[in-house]
């Protein structure tokens, strides 16, 4: 993958959901401004509310169409699983929208199969719909590096914790989810995609939060949900970079921008170009931040 990144790596450091029956949350969402903000369609909803939810999101994003620039957050739609009814009508309806979401989060996903399916059908229909998967099951976790490099309209994978630890028969603590993390971890860093950590579910508890997003950066995931706007300056302080990490970052970049070759010397340590795309991944973060010209963000 060449160095043009610039054009696809975004900060996905932190993300939020709004369900689809209470859209009405959406602006809240926008105004905390996590780096993505997903539609609930799936666990959020209950079975009787499914179809009137597809059919409120689908108004909403036809209302109220959302860019797809790297300015403002990121918005996914997160429909049901693509093995039942209600994941399939979801993509019909999406399909069929006057103006679909610009990426779709796809969970439960088992198989690179269910991918491959869903990206040849937008391919044909020249939908520029991306693409973000939950890895939260047994087959998931196991057929996890196939899936990652299923799609090139595969931004992040994602770990769905909860679901997981049942299907592990285990507590979801961080123990007894270590292998499933690091073994995501393996598998996004090969397919050069971002890795996102499953939300901390007990509010009350912030020192469980700061623990638990230090070590998630610390093991390579580059992001984590939240389930609340006041954990989200917790997150992503965890997972932004440094300002020696952006200042090391532009001199990566320049130099491998300037020259023509496949490994230089920066900074007195040899450097080969697949690490571009972290390095471009920092840059992304820091002009998020405002960071990339001095000026901090102000949250």
């Amino acid at each position: 993958m060449e160095h043009n990144l610039t054009t696809t790596v975004r900060p996905r450091r932190s993300f939020l959901f709004v369900p689809g029956t209470g859209l009405d949350l959406f602006p809240k969402a926008l105004g905390a401004n996590p780096d993505i903000i997903c539609v609930d369609l799936e666990d959020a909803i209950a079975p009787q509310d499914k179809a009137n939810a597809r059919t409120s999101t689908t108004a909403y994003f036809a209302q109220n169409p959302q860019g797809r620039g790297t300015e403002s957050p990121e918005i996914l739609v997160r429909i049901n699983s693509l093995r039942t009814a209600d994941g399939l009508a979801d993509v019909l309806k999406i399909l069929n929208a006057t103006n679909p979401p610009p990426g779709l989060m796809l969970p439960k996903v088992k198989s690179p199969d269910e991918v491959r399916l869903l990206d040849e059908i937008l391919d044909e229909i020249e939908h520029p719909v991306r693409l973000q998967i939950i890895i939260e099951t047994n087959e998931g976790l196991e057929a996890c590096h196939e899936i990652a490099q299923a799609s090139p309209r595969i931004d992040a994978l994602l770990f769905g914790g909860a679901d997981m630890a049942a299907e592990l028969r285990v507590e979801p603590t961080w123990t007894a989810l270590l292998y499933a993390r690091t073994r995501l971890v393996h598998a996004a860093a090969m397919a050069q995609i971002d890795l996102i950590d499953v939300p901390y579910l007990d509010l009350s508890d912030m020192d469980g939060l700061e623990q638990e997003a230090e070590a998630s950066a610390g093991i390579g995931m580059t992001g984590k949900g939240a389930i609340h706007p006041k954990q989200l300056p917790i997150i992503e302080r965890h997972f932004s970079p440094s300002d020696n990490q952006i200042a090391h970052a532009k001199r990566v970049t320049e130099a491998f921008e300037k020259a023509n070759t496949g490994l230089l010397v920066v900074d007195g340590k040899l450097i080969e170009k697949p690490v571009l795309r972290s390095q471009y991944r920092i840059l992304a973060i820091a002009k998020r931040l405002n960071k990339d010209n001095g000026t901090p963000h102000n949250r």
